[in-house]
């Protein structure tokens, strides 16, 4: 099974972690509070590293908003080369929460891959709130993860390490379909915010 990298420590980022941990996958936690990295990295039996050292993971989870995204660019860059990168993000206008702030043609994921040519980018974990990923259900439906990419091998290095993890994955295709992933995203955030469905809730996909 691929190693893991989870840069981030928020709610996102523990979910990811603990979900990679439970099926045995090796997982490093980074953050730039190491001590926060530190604690996670206990919680899930992994290891930690402070933000801007090298990641030994083989897929690198972005668990962060996507203003970050432009650090982790700069910061990392020809690191990333080979490595499949995970773009949880969803780029919503917060100061509005009217709209995505990427062009309609594109996607968070899609700039992050033009910025990363090396990299497998997967749009993945963005439908999903961190407290289903934790519990692995949404209103009694099992939680599932729908990924988005354009490299086959990358989807099932993710695919595997969720799988064994118990919770299910759906592929929705190219990395294309991260546009429409990161509308719904806004969508379920949007219902949350409106308190139409609780943070604990959201979309299910049932097979």
């Amino acid at each position: 099974m691929a190693s893991i990298s989870v840069i981030g420590t928020g709610n996102m980022g523990s979910a990811i972690a603990g979900i990679a941990a439970k099926g045995g996958a090796s997982v490093q936690v980074v953050a730039r509070d190491i001590t926060k990295a530190k604690q996670l990295a206990e919680q899930v039996g992994g290891t930690a590293g402070s933000f801007g050292e090298a990641l030994s993971g083989d897929v690198v989870v972005l668990a962060l908003p996507y203003p970050a995204l432009a650090d982790v660019i700069a910061t990392y860059g020809p690191q990333l080369d080979g490595k499949v990168v995970v773009d949880v993000t969803n780029p919503v206008d917060f100061a509005t929460f009217d709209g995505l702030t990427v062009p309609a043609d594109s996607s968070a994921a899609a700039e992050l891959q033009a910025a990363l040519p090396g990299a497998k980018v997967i749009k993945a974990f963005n439908t999903n709130f961190a407290a289903t990923l934790a519990t692995g259900e949404v209103g009694g439906v099992p939680t599932t993860v729908v990924i988005a990419g354009d490299d086959e091998t990358a989807k099932g290095q993710l695919t595997e390490i969720v799988s064994a993890g118990g919770v299910a994955v759906a592929d929705a295709g190219s990395l294309k379909r991260a546009r429409e992933l990161e509308a719904l995203g806004f969508l379920q955030m949007a219902l949350a915010v409106r308190e139409q469905v609780p943070w604990t809730g959201g979309f299910a996909v049932r097979a």
